[in-house]
């Protein structure tokens, strides 16, 4: 591509359907189709998931829509730090990216190193250690997994949190090597539950981690449903603490 390296922003990812044909047919492609000779360096970058009472056509997911596609890397973050690292990281990198935010914490506030500095990609963060489960998250749902374990830890129950950052690609390792640590696994995903981010994780661990499981895997995501638009339905739409919490619980007491 001659050097260029565009970005292209959308108000949300709700309105990148339109340009599903340039960024699965032909960005995603064009490495593949070009026999390895041209990269396609260009980074998609907007809001995703729900932000509110904005109904069904503008509150979808698409971690999982874009991560099933060859050729693209997604990339997902609410921590300001990773804004920055990872979209830097992002812009320098060969492939098409998706890069996705959160509308509705546009305005978090978090420490922001000065200079230039990069995020890898492909490579979770652990937010939080713990020794009797393990949450992995992404995106918003991680301030709700972070204020879980905060409520986890008045009863007693140590909560590992993940962050993965990075949708693909998935960095297991990190995943597995906490499940051996904590025999348990919690997955919260925004993403509506068929074929979703939290399924593909589900299969991974019990590839990888199932002798080390002392209770199934268990998946919070959003409902199976498009968003209503109102306000008590959005609350009951999406995992929240009190659901991760009793999720907790549940899978700690298995066979008790």
């Amino acid at each position: 591509m001659n050097g260029l390296r565009p970005i292209v922003e959308f108000m949300t990812w709700n309105f990148a359907i339109l340009a599903f044909d340039q960024i699965v047919n032909n960005a995603a492609k064009t490495l593949s189709q070009s026999g390895g000779q041209f990269n396609c360096p260009v980074v998609f970058r907007g809001p995703s998931g729900s932000a509110g009472q904005l109904a069904q056509q503008h509150s979808q997911t698409f971690e999982s829509w874009m991560a099933n596609c060859p050729g693209l890397k997604v990339i997902s973050i609410v921590d300001p730090a990773d804004a920055k690292g990872l979209l830097k990281s992002a812009i320098r990198d060969e492939d098409p990216i998706c890069f996705m935010e959160s509308e509705s914490l546009y305005g978090l506030k978090g420490e922001v190193p000065e200079g230039d500095y990069t995020t890898p990609i492909g490579v979770a963060a652990i937010r939080k250690e713990g020794s009797d489960v393990t949450i992995v998250s992404f995106n918003k749902m991680m301030e709700v997994c972070k204020k879980a374990g905060e409520e986890l830890e008045k009863e007693g129950i140590s909560a590992e949190i993940i962050d993965l950052r990075t949708i693909r690609p998935l960095d297991i390792d990190t995943i597995v090597n906490s499940v051996k640590k904590t025999n348990r696994l919690i997955v919260v995903d925004e993403c509506w539950p068929f074929a979703g981010v939290s399924s593909e994780i589900t299969y991974r661990v019990q590839k990888y981690a199932f002798d080390y499981l002392d209770a199934p895997v268990t998946r919070l995501n959003a409902a199976d449903t498009s968003l209503p638009y109102a306000p008590t339905l959005v609350d009951e739409y999406l995992p929240n603490v009190t659901k991760i919490v009793k999720a907790v619980k549940e899978v700690m007491y298995v066979g008790a």
